[in-house]
């Protein structure tokens, strides 16, 4: 009698199954815009649980900041295992903890549970990023042999930013318009997260799995020495870059009810989609430039959309806030993608999820300092004040890490 029970994932009847490397590209750029998109459609809901149970704003920066540091977490632990154990499997454990983050919206709802079910989330994202990042890389240079990583790099921006951009505008078409806002949006996202997963389960695997590896360790950054001062620019700008995210992420809604007193959440949600709608969007627009030219704007434009931003907290500019938003949110976008851009370039064989893991880490670091900071700064200072001090603050960054950016690329680039 021949045994069934254990089939090899090898067998052709199974490899058949898989989609050519040209859609599982295409499959697993939606899976990745879907699953970031679910991370944000919370922004505009803040003020409706603010209003719901009486917490400060306070705790709306701690239950953002709870994400990013179910990122980081994840990011140090598993952001580098897709390098050992498959993209696939690690892709696919970020789906179940999503799924799991959905779920704990849906029945517990309270801020602690709020603040648990976003640090879960973050966990599944800490794992998702760098692995879909590295696979799209991976798929492509299978289905396009003759091709550079410079589309890849777009389109992973394009899925992370685009993603973090549709939420929001989600989240508050649901706020405004449709019953049961708090229960509706999880609803949806929860029945698209399985979808997506299914549909993922057919991509390729591009990591030979069998190869025998180092023990396990926390994650670390392996990067030629030559190379490091390209990566810790990348690293700088990846920060400051999310750090922006961060702030528009968090207490931008707030803002917009207490100073530009704009209490229609649509516009909370409109907002934040516009920031990182822009994000998304300029680096399709500018992606024919050479990665040089994309910091320089990208510098440029954070530089005066912030300075725009520090001018509407003083006047009390509506204007003056969403066109500066805009502006900062494209320079974001190109920033990150020629963080990521490098990166890519710097990744040799077997350690490309790890060295993008940490790109990652450092990105992330920005978007938990910024919302934390602002958190207990407001427990002893207006509003205005303290908006301006994290608008000066990150303007600092840029106009430091900016130059240092362009100069490492410029250098790289000669090399």
């Amino acid at each position: 009698m021949t045994s069934t029970a254990a089939v090899p994932l090898t067998t052709p009847v199974l490899r058949s199954l898989r989609l050519p490397h040209s859609a599982g590209f295409w499959v697993t750029a939606v899976a990745f815009f879907v699953m970031m998109a679910f991370n944000t459609v919370p922004t505009p809901l803040y003020s409706l649980y603010q209003q719901r149970d009486g917490f400060p704003t306070v705790v709306v920066t701690v239950i953002f900041a709870a994400y990013s540091i179910g990122v980081m977490l994840a990011l140090y632990l598993a952001g580098h295992l897709s390098d050992r154990v498959g993209r696939r499997r690690v892709f696919l454990a970020a789906v179940v903890i999503e799924v799991l983050a959905a779920v704990m919206f849906l029945v517990w709802s309270a801020p602690v549970g709020l603040v648990v079910a976003r640090f879960v989330a973050g966990l599944g994202i800490g794992m998702l990023t760098a692995t879909a990042t590295a696979h799209l890389a991976d798929l492509r240079r299978l289905a396009r042999p003759d091709a550079g990583i410079g589309f890849a790099a777009t389109i992973a921006g394009v899925a992370n930013m685009g993603g973090l951009a549709l939420g929001p505008l989600i989240g508050g078409v649901f706020a405004e318009w449709v019953p049961m806002p708090l229960v509706a949006p999880y609803l949806a996202f929860l029945a698209a997260l399985v979808a997506i997963g299914f549909a993922y389960a057919f991509v390729p695997e591009t990591v030979d799995t069998a190869r025998e590896h180092a023990p396990y360790r926390p994650q670390r950054v392996r990067v030629p020495r030559e190379s490091r001062g390209a990566y810790w620019a990348a690293g700088i700008g990846g920060f400051v870059a999310f750090a922006i995210t961060g702030l528009f992420g968090s207490v931008a809604p707030t803002f917009l009810v207490q100073i530009l007193h704009q209490s229609d959440r649509f516009v909370a949600g409109l907002v934040a989609f516009s920031v990182f709608g822009a994000a998304a969007l300029s680096q399709v627009v500018f992606s024919t430039m050479t990665t040089r030219s994309q910091l320089v704007l990208g510098v440029t434009s954070i530089i005066v959309g912030l300075l725009a931003l520090g001018v509407a907290d003083l006047a009390g500019s509506v204007v003056l806030f969403v066109g500066g938003g805009i502006v900062a949110g494209a320079g974001v976008g190109l920033v990150f993608r020629g963080a990521l851009a490098t990166a890519g370039a710097l990744a040799g064989e077997g350690n490309r999820s790890e060295i993008t893991a940490g790109i990652f880490l450092l990105s992330f670091a920005g978007m938990t300092a910024v919302p934390l900071l602002i958190g207990v700064a407001l427990l002893i200072l207006p509003l205005v004040p303290v908006l301006l001090g994290a608008v000066v603050a990150m303007l600092a960054l840029i106009v430091w890490a900016g130059p240092l950016m362009v100069r490492a690329t410029s250098t790289r680039a000669e090399s």
